[in-house]
């Protein structure tokens, strides 16, 4: 876990396909002959985590139990990925492991090993969530192996099978030979070998329940408790034991082991009150059994020593564990390290686990350099071609504003109730986000806010906490479809480093609230749920269609600005008008929320899908987002957003245009639902387009009836690449960089693409229109870009 990330500055290999893990180093090499490596899970008390050496698909479907990794469901497609094996030549290697069959439906739907996995870039984590590879083992009354399958001897009758798989080079060909043997006498039961191409057995290995994905492992439909029903054709359940892996074809990279620390998070704010500076830290572990230790060290390096800063406990929802140190010396840059000491079962030695990482010192008498990310559809994980550029720009604070996850995230549907199922649904799909960034995170403070696809929903309008009603639709009805246990697990995982919030107190179903400000690098930050107290659209009637969506030109949207309407609320909107007028310790500002303020897409999910408003936007309800807007106006702060996947820089105009503070939406890490502006092609009136000329930007009304003055965009093309990176790209993914300057007062704004060289200088690097520089003033009207 003290591993960090190669810099690598070449991205062909990206996508060539060749890449074998990011910052993949050390450990034993193909080509050697490690001693076997085994499983662990006889020492390892009953949990749902397997060990950090395993990605379990998915996670919620598995235990350890009675020595074993167990699988819960009868569904298809379920499997348990060797994180630190991966099969890079046509070497010799054995597999073998004990499987108890547990339970069966009409049919075994059979389990075993799963070899040769691996995705269009071959990189381990990647390679996790493909389906597809050659299938080994038992099912029913047969013995398979790839194509073959012979009888096994009462196989239907057995309830214990040891599987062995072995690996031989021969030219260019790999022969495998797949035995069964009786447990209790090791006689063989079954044997059969087939040759395979020497690629086709590169990529992860895995145990596999149920070889069948079918309809289960890529479902993206909700589903109460995960589980398929025990009776289902060609399903069974297994427990596999003893699960060992060696041989010369293994590369063994130990440092890809995730968990049980799977990352941390932390922030550092002055809190201009006698605590001084304080800093805040999250420690994240995987879900762990009753029998586990659930405290957490923190340590920090003084003086060449290790200096401990006390405990924390994991909360046994969210599995995290939260710091909070006042009086913190920000002067200079500091080393930490959290520690956790796993204890295995009676008369093992405690196993210690760490994860190291730098709180930045105060950046000060220098520009303060932020990172500013949004929305990961998981079709372009592991999103290498940012993780890597963020660490080459090395930046000074991290934001993520929003859908860390996607309810396909990692397939297998998401889960609504119980509660505790559901937070293992999440926890889950969240683990992808730590596992692309949390090398950035471990040595950078992060703000991470959560949206809708976060907490289940196609949008969220929060209503204050309220209750979705029973039916509710997840894209155009108010409150919450979740458990409000699930709801408060988000949020904690994503902001509980924050620094505190202003006013602490619960929304209705006593779900958290994070809304307030950090002070760091002569910068303030208000940090705003932009959704959790917004209305939701039953309240008002958008004709045919989404009651999101309005489709029709000629509706009129001044009809949708019906009063008592919220957006931000009251206590949201007390907090900014005091905020903007607070100046201590900084002189610059900026808001941080999770969407901008105005309705700057004119086409969703395909370049033909006109919309003429988009409710979802910030631009809607229309009264209070120019409260909002007129509230921001006298702290003259940026406002920087994501949620669109469409990269834009805007101006908001309230009582005329271009009177108030400009927004910044970035691109989306890795774009899913596609949204354009085009308003030039369906003749959309503007004035005053700005100097550079570009198409589609200048001052519109847009079709909320909201001022907006679009000075530049970054529409997509459609993505239809079948490598991940150049799709994504394609789609107008990328991420954003802000520069706050302090002493000249200005912001200087870039959007960079998905797959490029952040080194390289190369103008195609960005998006057209950007970078940017905009002066304080400019945030209330005195402009000076033209």
């Amino acid at each position: 876990m003290k591993r960090k990330i190669s810099r690598r500055t070449g991205l062909k290999l990206m996508t060539a396909g060749t890449l074998m893990g990011l910052g993949a180093r050390g450990g034993a090499s193909a080509g050697t002959a490690p001693l076997p490596t085994r499983d662990g899970w006889d020492t390892t008390h009953d949990r749902v985590f397997l060990g950090g050496a395993f990605w379990a698909n998915p996670m919620e479907d598995w235990c350890v139990s009675e020595g074993g990794a167990e699988c819960l469901s009868m569904g298809g497609g379920r499997s348990v990925h060797s994180l630190t094996h991966q099969v890079t030549q046509n070497g010799a290697f054995t597999m073998s492991v004990l499987l108890t069959r547990l339970e069966t439906g009409k049919t075994d739907g059979g389990a075993g090993f799963r070899i040769g996995i691996r995705s269009e870039i071959n990189e381990y984590r990647s390679n996790c969530f493909v389906q597809k590879g050659i299938n080994a083992g038992w099912q029913g009354d047969q013995l398979l192996l790839g194509p073959k399958n012979v009888p096994l001897k009462d196989g239907s009758a057995l309830k214990q099978v040891r599987l062995t798989l072995e690996g031989r080079p021969e030219g260019a060909q790999s022969v495998l030979t797949l035995t069964a043997r009786a447990v209790d006498s090791d006689t063989v039961l079954a044997a059969l070998s087939h040759e395979f191409g020497a690629d086709a057995i590169l990529g992860n290995v895995s145990i596999a329940n149920n070889f069948a994905a079918g309809a289960v492992a890529g479902a993206k439909k909700n589903s109460n408790n995960g589980k398929a029903k025990a009776g289902a054709a060609g399903a069974g359940r297994y427990r596999f034991q003893n699960w060992s892996l060696h041989g010369a074809a293994f590369k063994v990279s130990q440092e890809n082991s995730f968990g049980p620390i799977l990352w941390s998070m932390y922030s550092l704010s002055d809190s201009r009150t006698d605590e001084g500076f304080v800093m805040k830290l999250s420690v994240l572990t995987a879900p762990l059994g009753a029998k586990d230790a659930k405290v957490v060290s923190l340590l920090v390096q003084e003086g060449g020593r290790w200096k401990s800063l006390g405990k924390a406990e994991l909360d046994p929802d969210a599995w995290v564990a939260t710091f909070r140190i006042p009086k913190w010396n920000a002067k200079q840059a500091t080393p930490y390290k959290v520690v956790y000491q796993e204890f295995p079962k009676v008369g093992m030695h405690a196993i210690t686990h760490e994860w190291e990482g730098i709180i930045k010192a105060n950046p000060e008498g220098r520009p303060l350099r932020m990172a500013a990310l949004t929305c990961q559809n998981d079709y372009g994980f592991p999103y290498a071609p940012v993780a890597e550029n963020l660490l080459k720009l090395d930046p000074d604070l991290v934001f993520f504003s929003g859908d860390q996850i996607y309810e396909n995230h990692g397939g297998f549907g998401i889960i609504r109730e119980p509660a505790e199922r559901a937070i293992l649904n999440y926890l889950r799909k969240f683990y992808q986000h730590g596992w692309a960034f949390r090398e950035v995170m471990r040595n950078a403070p992060t703000l991470c806010l959560p949206d809708d696809h976060d907490v289940f929903h196609g949008n969220i309008w929060g209503e204050g906490g309220m209750k979705m009603r029973a039916g509710g639709d997840t894209s155009s009805d108010g409150g919450y479809i979740e458990p409000a246990k699930m709801v408060n697990v988000v949020h904690k995982t994503n902001v509980a480093h924050h620094p505190d919030a202003y006013d602490p107190k619960p929304v209705l179903q006593d779900i958290s609230v994070y809304y307030g400000d950090m002070v760091y690098g002569g910068v303030s930050f208000a940090i705003i749920a932009d959704r959790q107290w917004k209305s939701g659209p039953q309240h008002v009637q958008t004709g045919a269609g989404r009651g999101d969506h309005v489709e029709d030109a000629n509706f009129d949207t001044s009809t949708l600005d019906k009063p008592g309407l919220v957006l931000l609320g009251e206590r949201q909107e007390e907090f900014l008008k005091k905020w903007a007028q607070d100046w201590r310790g900084h002189t610059l500002k900026a808001v941080l929320s999770q969407t901008v303020f105005a309705n700057v897409a004119t086409h969703h999910g395909g370049p033909d899908g006109y919309l003429k408003a988009d409710l979802d936007s910030g631009g809607w309800p229309q009264t209070p987002r120019n409260r909002a807007v007129e509230i921001m106006r006298p702290s003259m702060a940026l406002h920087i957003n994501g949620d669109q996947h469409l990269t834009t820089l805007t101006q908001y105009g309230v009582d005329k245009q271009r009177d108030s503070n400009w927004s910044f939406c970035t691109p989306a890490i890795s774009a899913g639902y596609p949204r354009w502006w085009l308003p030039d092609e369906i003749k959309m009136p503007h004035e005053n387009r700005p100097k550079h000329g570009l198409p589609d930007t200048g001052e519109y009304v847009d079709g909320l009836g909201n001022k907006a003055y679009v000075y530049a965009v970054g529409n997509p093309v459609v993505g239809q690449a079948p490598n991940r990176y150049e799709k994504a790209h394609e789609k107008g993914s990328g991420f954003g960089f802000i520069t706050f300057d302090t002493e000249k007062k200005t912001y200087y704004i870039e959007s960079f693409r998905f797959l490029i060289d952040v080194k390289d200088g190369k103008a195609a690097n960005q998006f057209p229109g950007w970078p940017l520089t905009i002066h304080q003033k400019e945030n209330r009207g005195e402009n000076v870009i033209a």
